[in-house]
Order: structure tokens, then sequence, then C-alpha cells
């Protein structure tokens, strides 16, 4: 990789906890790589993540991190095959193990919907909000019997050596609540650090789920922020100020009501209000960076996954900067965007 550059490669760029019917550009889930120097750096790990990274020409072993904007499965579902498969690349990284940077523990379950007749029963009574560092050692622990035998038979380190699980400590005086304040006015706080980049998180309101959080990446080269899944919410703006590239996740609402305004059972209704109060249309991803004054906007985190490209573009001369709806494996400058020449 050019030592003297900062790039966006779009791994993945559908959302939902689905795969799309109908997708006719065989989108992945959501996940991102910036890339700078000669590192890169993981956020998020949807479905097809690692075949992905394959694709697009990265190595694991330039892993600079992996970051974790929530706990939602579409974020996270293809966590334990980089935990487990990546015993057979980052050997080298005993000494250096890749951060995993993500929520903590949630710290309490979400209310109930008040579309709810009956009492619905969570899963996992002992441990029902784990966050990023009980998701990891659950996953070494429900794969333990492949582990075992790669450590034992193989030699190989285990995930334990390779991966360093650090959890967001969000500021004491922010007057943070899982359920009662959730997203709460405030600035940006570091959480990461190192000779390339410095990372910027804020809460953003993506409800039932808590904590929800976006991030900012600067280095010298100049800075990408990504906004996880979120409604329209002000601390986006203040994360995204003046950014060269903000990557936010945009929904289709007339899917939305194609889907759900005929049904009237309870799951259906409850649906419904999930979508409207916790995900961005188009118009409020360009309102967003438009406040922020962001150089380039790109859409990802589509759902539907599976919609043509004008539902994206619609409304987009709104926007006075670049506006882009980039496909898997697309590389973005963050000064110029191009299409990416790193297919397979």
């Amino acid at each position: 990789m050019n030592s003297s550059t900062m790039k966006v490669i779009t791994l993945g760029t559908a959302g939902g906890p689905r795969w799309w019917k109908g997708d006719l550009k065989d989108r992945a889930g959501i996940s991102t790589a910036v890339v700078v120097g000669d590192r890169f750096y993981l956020i998020d790990a949807g479905h097809g993540v690692g075949r992905r990274v394959r694709q697009a020409g990265l190595d694991l072993g330039d892993l600079g991190g992996v970051f974790i904007t929530h706990l939602h499965s579409d974020h996270t579902i293809d966590l334990p095959s980089l935990v487990v498969f990546g015993m057979h690349e980052l050997q080298q990284r005993v000494d250096t193990p890749v951060p995993l940077v993500g929520p903590g523990q949630r710290g309490a379950l979400p209310p109930i919907s008040t579309r709810a007749k009956s009492t619905p029963k969570p899963v996992a009574p002992t441990n029902p909000t784990p966050g990023v560092a009980s998701m990891f050692k659950s996953i070494v622990e429900a794969f333990a019997t492949d582990i075992n035998d790669r450590v034992l038979d193989s030699l190989r380190p285990s995930p334990e050596l390779l991966f360093d699980p650090r959890e967001i400590e969000i500021p004491e005086d922010s007057g943070y609540h899982p359920n009662d304040h959730p997203t709460p006015d405030m600035e940006p706080f570091v959480i990461f650090t190192d000779d390339l980049v410095t990372v910027s998180a804020i809460l953003v309101e993506h409800p039932p789920i808590a904590p929800a959080f976006a991030f900012r990446f600067d280095s010298e080269y100049g800075s990408v922020t990504v906004s996880g899944d979120t409604c329209e919410t002000a601390n986006m703006v203040r994360l995204a100020r003046e950014t060269d590239l903000l990557l936010h996740e945009a929904i289709d609402f007339s899917w939305v009501e194609d889907k759900y305004s005929h049904r009237t059972d309870d799951e259906g209704i409850a649906s419904r209000d999930h979508h409207y109060k916790s995900h961005t249309s188009v118009d409020g991803a360009i309102r967003i960076a438009d406040e922020a004054g962001a150089r380039t906007l790109a859409l990802h985190h589509l759902v539907p996954g599976s919609a043509d490209e004008s539902v994206w573009s619609r409304g987009s001369e709104q926007f006075p900067g670049t506006f882009l709806v980039p496909e898997d494996l697309d590389s973005l400058s963050i000064s110029t965007p191009t299409r990416a020449t790193l297919r397979s």
C-alpha cells in the first residue's frame, strides 16, 4: 500500500440482518476499511468481511484495529470469522495484538415495546447485554473445540493472544444512560491513537440499542467519519465538522411502508416503528453532511440492500459537495473519490 495516502474501501455496503433478495450488486454486509499508509482499520464486521478484505487486496497482518459501532448482528456477525480464522494470518501479532474496540456492557435490558401484549422472554438471562469484551470471550468459548485443536496440535497462538478487546468508556459527565438518556448532547472524545491515526467517538441515536457510536479517523492526510446506525442527530454534526469524507447510513422509507404498512400484527407494527425512530433517510443524511460542512458524502449501510441506485441518488443535487453511492470494494480517496481498481 502507498505509504503517503489515506483512503476508504467500502468492503460491504448493505445494512440489515438479512441476505437481500434480488440484490443484483451482491452487496456484502456492512464493513469499511480506512487505509492509512501501510495499515488499515476495520469498522464493523458484517457478513462476508473476510472475503471482502481479501478481494480488496488488503493483508490481515496490516490490520491496525477493529472498531465496532454497536452490537447489532449485521455489524458483528462475521466477528467470529475474524477471531477464529485470524489464527492463520495473525501469528506475528502475539506481541502486538490487534485492538478490538467497541461498546461495553449495556447494563440494562431495553424497554419492552409499547406494542407488546405480553412480556417477551429475553435470552441469556445470566448475561443478556454483553459488551465487546464479553462477546469476544464467548466467541472463543463457542469455538473452543476448533481452537484447542489448533493450539495443541498445530501450535498456533490462541485468539486470546492475537486480539486485545477494549471497551469504550463513555465520559462520566455526559449524562448517558442506556434507557433514560442514550444520546446526550456531547462533544467527541478520543478512544484510540497510534502513530498514524486518532480515532474519536460520539454517541448516536439508534434505539433500542445503547450505546451506539459513530467514529472519526483523523490523520495527517485528512479525516473520515463513519455514522454507524443512527437517526438524524446533532451529535453526528458535531463529529463530522469539516470532515473530508462522511460515510452515512441511509434507509428508503418507501420500502418500509411497502413492507410493513399493511401489517396489523404486533411484530409488523413494532418493526415499522423501529425503522422510523432508528434510521436516516437520504434527505436526512444530506442535511447532516451539509450542516457539518462535509466535503464528500457517501451513503452506505443501505436498506434495502437490493434497491436500485436511483433510490439513493434522488435529491443528491441538494448537497453542495461531492455525493456518492459506492458499491462494495469501491476505493474512495478523501479528496478525489474514484472507482476501485482493487476488484477481483
